[in-house]
């Protein structure tokens, strides 16, 4: 069978690699801790469920319109205006079958062939591979890790073509864990503004943030800066419900009319059940998500101080997420690896600790480590990690 040339130019999940990998060891009977997870470690809420269950009882498993409920958008309206002041209209909200479905559809109705999608390195996994299935081609920045892994306006200027289309900025970043400032957010904006680009603006981690740090959409900046802005998010980080699938778009209304139109065609709507439990989650009380919030900040206050002290480990402190995402060159040199991905594979095969390399994420001296799982663990892990490093450079 001849496949579609768009699919061969994928790039397999290094994540789910890992992650089968993991599983492979464990059905062995292996102890092994893994870090690679990309989803919070609690339940969702009981009352979010509850309200998914009274849903379906009621007999509301039907089709909904396909960018979403009214309810849902109405408390998603609510949402935008309580935490970022900023006003949308019901017609500039879609939502979709989690985030990551709102970006493909996103990129579907935005690029042509050839249109360019700014990426700042390192990044999540899955946009230059978006970008790609919608005939756009990535271009990626270096977010220089002596500038806390953010991209500097300059560095913007400069990768700019007449082909440039969007530009992705992701704040809390996954692998990072690292904020954008207002006035970071500022000089980026007025180059978009200038060059008439789209700002995509991830925006899933925003309830994650730690140590006093804020987030800030660059949406709420300026009118002007919203115009040009579409904020990505959803329910799945912040209130622990990854599996729920259910992300959500706010922005221009032609676009979001653009992208209504595809998912028509493509999912008909998000699952009915989920969206009901979407609206309890902004609607209801938001107590778990400040427990859990806190609870991730205690691990990382925890955990970063013991990561610090492996050979050959450097790391800047994350401001938000879950992950841990330290410069291991050193390490690797020390151990005498070839590279972050043979030294991953070891930690595996001989540590029983799963790691992410930062290859994934375009930034091949790294690892990424979540700490989306319990302290005892973490500190398990650590450890190991620790002892295999110091075994390895004797």
């Amino acid at each position: 069978m001849q496949l579609a040339n768009r699919v061969k130019t994928l790039t397999p999940s290094t994540t789910l690699a890992i992650t089968a990998k993991a599983k492979e060891l464990k059905s062995q009977g292996l102890d092994v801790i893994g870090l690679g997870a990309g989803e919070p470690d609690f339940n969702t809420p009981q009352h979010i469920i509850d309200a998914a269950v009274l849903s379906m009882n009621e007999g509301q498993t039907k089709y909904t319109p396909a960018a979403g409920l009214p309810a849902l958008k109405n408390e998603i309206i609510k949402k935008f205006k309580q935490d970022q002041g900023i006003d949308y209209l019901a017609n500039q909200i879609i939502v979709g079958s989690g985030a990551k479905h709102v970006l493909y559809t996103l990129f579907q109705a935005l690029l042509n062939e050839g249109d360019e999608v700014i990426i700042p390195t390192p990044y999540w996994v899955s946009y230059p591979e978006q970008v790609k299935l919608a005939d756009g081609v990535p271009v990626y920045v270096e977010g220089l890790e002596k500038n806390e892994y953010k991209i500097t306006p300059d560095q913007l200027k400069q990768a700019i073509t007449d082909k440039t289309k969007a530009v992705i900025i992701n704040s809390p970043s996954n692998p990072t864990g690292m904020l954008y400032t207002e006035a970071e957010l500022l000089a980026l904006g007025e180059v978009c503004l200038q060059n008439d680009i789209l700002i995509v603006s991830d925006e899933i981690y925003e309830k994650l943030v730690y140590d006093e740090n804020k987030h800030i959409s660059i949406a709420e900046l300026s009118p002007e800066l919203k115009e040009q802005t579409i904020i990505i998010n959803g329910v799945s980080k912040s209130h622990s419900m990854t599996g729920w699938r259910i992300g959500y778009a706010a922005g221009n209304k032609e676009l979001i009319g653009a992208m209504t139109n595809l998912a028509s065609h493509s999912t008909s709507n998000p699952t009915t059940t989920a969206q009901y439990g979407a609206i309890a989650a902004y609607a209801g009380s938001q107590e778990p998500v400040e427990e859990m919030r806190k609870a991730f900040e205690s691990r990382l206050n925890t955990i970063y101080l013991k990561l610090i002290e492996i050979p050959g480990f450097t790391c800047i402190k994350p401001q938000g997420a879950f992950y841990l995402f330290p410069n291991v060159k050193k390490a690797v040199e020390l151990t005498g690896y070839a590279n972050v991905d043979d030294f991953s594979t070891a930690l595996l095969e001989e540590a029983l600790v799963a790691v992410v390399p930062g290859s994934g994420f375009g930034a091949p001296d790294n690892l990424r480590l979540s700490y989306a799982t319990s302290l005892e663990l973490l500190e398990a892990a650590v450890d190991r990690i620790h002892k295999f490093v110091e075994s390895k450079m004797q």
